[in-house]
């Protein structure tokens, strides 16, 4: 079902002239500080494909008692990564850099700027909880085989036509949680009453991080993931999860855009053990359509990863005339190749028609297996295709160097690991990953 039209606006429907901008910036701001802020923004404003940038949702934040409700239940948080500019502020978490007036909503719709203070609204309080196999992430090269504890609360920074998951990531969190009423903490026995049909305590539930990492022990889950929806929007709550679980020897995952500002990544990754980043495109044009966003920054998000030892897979789904163009996806493995080198497995993932792209059809198994040559031919090693039951063999984990089948999957289900020490079982061979 198609959504209704979102109710911001971008800096034309907003009347930004030149002269409304600059007045904008300066407005609460002293005057060398305010020059540099609106010298910034009119370079971001003239900037096609940054535009959007200018999209955040006016005066809606919430008041009242709302606000103090959701204080009470300590699920509002400092942002961590913010320029105050006077009573304006600017989010410093992600690419889009959103400025706030008092009383706006940033574009991923969690952090609100109340008295001149940025606050994220989505800390402690997620949406969606799961033990999920870690193949479904995907994530085939890190501990197969193994459950993780996966959860995410509302927001995201883009604003994918083709979003598998729109009914939590275009939302705001007092859209799906009510603040009013009993505390509810989450332990275990709280979820099974939740996953039997009792849903109104998860719409009051509170799960904070240290609640995450003792649910995650006591399931028996190795890893906790950042997933479903767009953990940088969440950045704040997310971050404290991996540090208190890294306290408890977990592991830490993130199933992420890639859309997050350098500093506040480079914090992240000295908790960070494992993430897959979906690379949405290799094309400036079809990020700034499809997802509304950039290019850069995922391939900058990529390279820091690779650099601070975190241990990357890359999702890549195929959307038919958005994504499926085989000389962006040939540039797209020569550049993983490059930068990254030919043991970070990819992924390639079949899209089924999903959100605003409806009308589109599934991917062509045809494109599928083209796409998966491609990235061979290219000399990357580890290569499968997702969402796709009729290609035999298309997430078996095989040899490069005698060409034997070490891991063999049906969907997520590890059938056969003839891994040895991280090694072939046949030949020796190390194979690339996180086996222990």
């Amino acid at each position: 079902m198609d959504r209704q039209p979102e109710q911001n606006m971008t800096g034309r429907e907003a009347g930004l002239t030149r002269r409304k901008v600059l007045r904008y910036a300066l407005s609460g701001l002293g005057i060398a500080a305010g020059a540099g802020a609106a010298a910034m923004y009119l370079k971001r404003a003239a900037d096609p494909v940054a535009a959007d940038v200018l999209e955040v949702f006016r005066n809606d934040a919430p008041t009242g008692q709302l606000w103090e409700d959701w204080k009470r239940r300590g699920w509002v948080a400092p942002v961590r990564y913010y320029l105050k500019l006077g009573r304006n502020v600017q989010c410093k978490t992600c690419p889009h850099e959103c400025i706030l007036s008092p009383g706006d909503r940033g574009r991923c719709r969690n952090r609100v700027n109340v008295d001149g203070t940025l606050y994220t609204l989505a800390y402690g309080n997620p949406c969606a909880y799961n033990l999920d196999p870690i193949e479904k992430k995907p994530l085939y090269h890190f501990l197969p085989g193994t459950r993780i504890f996966s959860l995410s609360t509302t927001g995201c920074a883009f604003r994918c036509l083709n979003c598998q998951n729109w009914d939590t990531s275009q939302r705001k969190p007092e859209e799906l949680k009510d603040p009013r009423g009993q505390d509810v903490r989450a332990s275990v026995q709280i979820l099974r009453r939740i996953f039997s049909g009792e849903g109104e305590l998860g719409e009051r539930m509170s799960m904070f991080p240290e609640d995450v990492v003792a649910i995650a022990e006591e399931l028996r889950s190795p890893s906790i993931a950042c997933t479903y929806t767009e953990p940088t929007a969440y950045f704040e709550y997310a971050l404290d999860i991996a540090r208190a679980a890294r306290a408890r020897r977990l592991r830490n995952v993130w199933v992420t855009c890639g859309y997050t500002a350098s500093r506040p990544l480079e914090e992240l990754c000295q908790y960070l053990d494992a993430a897959n980043v979906d690379l949405k495109s290799f094309s400036e044009q079809t990020y700034r359509k499809l997802n509304q966003g950039k290019l850069q920054p995922i391939l900058d998000t990529l390279r820091t990863m690779k650099r601070l030892g975190v241990w990357v897979e890359v999702s890549y789904l195929v959307v038919p005339t958005y994504a499926d163009d085989m000389d962006g996806i040939r540039r797209m493995c020569r550049w993983i190749m490059d930068n990254m080198g030919p043991d970070h497995p990819l992924h390639f993932l079949r899209f089924h028609p999903a959100h605003r792209l409806t009308q589109l059809p599934p991917t062509p198994l045809e494109t599928m297996q083209e796409a998966r040559q491609i990235a061979i031919q290219t000399g990357l090693r580890y290569v499968y295709l997702g969402n796709v039951r009729q290609v035999a063999g298309c997430d078996t984990t095989v040899c490069p160097g005698c060409g034997a089948k070490v891991i063999e999957r049906e969907i997520w289900i590890v059938r056969e690991n003839r891994l040895k020490d991280g090694r072939c079982g046949s030949c020796g061979t190390r194979i690339a990953g996180v086996w222990a």
